[in-house]
C-alpha cells in the first residue's frame, strides 16, 4: 500500500479509503452487510495497509459507526488508524437534530465518538452545506470541537466550489480552524468538480477523497448498456439509473472495459487507477459487499496508466447535470417529517 499526506497535514494516508457505509442492518437497506458478515471486510483492509476508515451518523442510523468501531478496535491500535465520519443528516425527529448548527455539531460528536468507541476523530466532515445556519456558527463550533481534542481534523463533503471557498475565508478571516480535505462526487463518468472545486482544492491545499469512484457499480462492467444489474444494490437504488443512465457513459465504459482487458485487469482496478493518476485526488472511497472488492481496490493503487490511456478514457466525456450536492432547504428531516 502507498501513502500519502491528507492535503497539506502531516496525516498519512492510505491510497484506498475503504468507505463503511455498507455495514449495518437490512432493514435499513437490503444490500447492508450486517457486524458478523463485515468483520472479514475489516480484516481483509488492514492486512493489505489500509488505514483510512471513513463513515457517517447517518448509515444505517449510527449502525455503520457502531459496527465500524467494534471491529477496528478489536483488529487494530487506535493509532494506527485513521477514523473519519460526518455530520449534517437527520438522527431523529427533532427540529435540531440535523444541520450544522453548533447544538447538532456539539451533540453529534458526542455520540459519533460513543458509537465508534474511541475518545477521538481523526477527521470530522460537514456531510453538506447548511444554508440554514450562518457560516461562522458552523466553522468556530468545528474549531471548538478540534480544540476540545474530539476532533483533530476537519473536512468537508459535497457543496459548491463558492460554498466551500466561503468557509473556508470564513475559517482563514477569524483564525478558526481550517478545512483540510474534501470528499466529493467525482469518478470517470461524472467530472463536473473539474471544473470548479478541483482547481480551488489544489490552489487551497486541500486532500481530495472521492465518493462514488466506481459510479455506483457502473465502472465495474457490470451495469452495461440495456441491461438489468444483478446486484442487490443497483435493484434496490433508483438513484443510481438517475445519475449514470446516459448513452454517452456507455461509450466511456465500453472504453474502459477494453483497457481493462488489454491490460489484464478489472475495469474498476482501471477506473480507481485512474482517479489515482490525477494529482489533486488523495484517495477514493471504496465501498465494498465483497472482500475481493477491497483486494481489487489495493491492487489498482499500483497500476500506470500513460498519457494515452488517460486520454483515451476522458475524450468522450460530455458535461452532465450538477448531482450529489443536497442542500438543507426541503430535505425531509426525518422519515414522514419535512421541512
Amino acid at each position: 500500500m502507498q501513502y500519502v499526506n491528507l492535503g497539506q497535514t502531516g496525516l498519512k494516508v492510505s491510497r484506498v479509503v475503504l468507505g463503511c457505509m455498507s455495514y449495518g442492518g437490512k432493514w435499513y437497506r437490503e444490500y447492508m452487510i450486517d457486524e458478523k458478515g463485515a468483520r472479514s471486510h475489516f480484516r481483509k483492509a488492514l492486512d493489505l495497509g489500509i488505514n483510512f476508515f471513513d463513515t457517517a451518523d447517518t448509515y444505517a442510523n449510527g449502525e455503520s459507526e457502531q459496527i465500524t468501531g467494534n471491529w477496528l478496535t478489536k483488529f487494530a491500535s487506535r493509532d494506527d488508524l485513521v477514523i473519519a465520519s460526518k455530520v449534517f443528516n437527520p438522527m431523529g425527529p427533532g427540529q435540531n437534530a440535523s444541520g450544522l448548527s453548533r447544538k447538532h455539531i456539539m451533540e453529534g460528536i458526542d455520540a459519533s465518538l460513543k458509537r465508534l468507541g474511541t475518545d477521538y476523530l481523526d477527521l470530522y466532515q460537514i456531510h453538506r452545506f447548511d444554508d440554514l445556519t450562518p457560516i461562522e456558527e458552523t466553522i468556530e463550533a468545528l474549531h471548538d470541537v478540534v480544540k476540545s481534542g474530539k476532533v483533530l481534523y476537519v473536512g468537508a463533503s459535497s457543496m459548491f466550489a463558492y460554498q466551500f471557498s466561503k468557509m473556508l475565508h470564513t475559517a482563514d478571516l477569524n483564525g478558526w480552524t481550517r478545512f483540510v480535505s474534501m470528499q466529493n462526487h467525482y469518478n470517470l463518468i461524472y467530472r463536473e468538480e473539474e471544473r470548479e472545486m478541483m482547481p480551488l482544492c489544489e490552489d487551497e491545499g486541500i486532500g481530495v477523497i472521492p465518493w462514488a469512484p466506481l459510479a455506483k457499480g457502473y465502472l465495474s462492467g457490470k451495469r452495461r448498456r440495456n441491461s438489468k444489474s444483478p446486484t442487490k444494490r443497483a435493484k434496490n437504488d433508483p438513484r443510481s439509473h438517475q445519475l449514470y443512465d446516459q448513452a454517452n457513459n456507455f461509450d466511456i465504459i465500453d472504453r474502459l472495459i477494453e483497457i481493462a482487458k488489454k491490460r489484464g485487469y478489472t475495469p474498476a482496478q482501471i477506473a480507481i487507477a485512474w482517479l489515482l493518476h490525477k494529482p489533486h485526488v488523495t484517495a477514493p472511497i471504496i465501498g465494498a459487499t465483497r472482500v475481493s472488492h477491497i483486494t481489487d481496490a489495493a491492487k489498482a493503487v499500483e497500476i500506470e496508466l500513460d498519457d494515452e490511456e488517460m486520454a483515451y478514457l476522458e475524450e468522450l466525456y460530455e458535461p452532465h447535470r450538477i448531482s450529489g450536492i443536497e442542500r438543507a432547504k426541503g430535505i425531509p428531516m426525518y422519515p414522514g417529517v419535512t421541512t
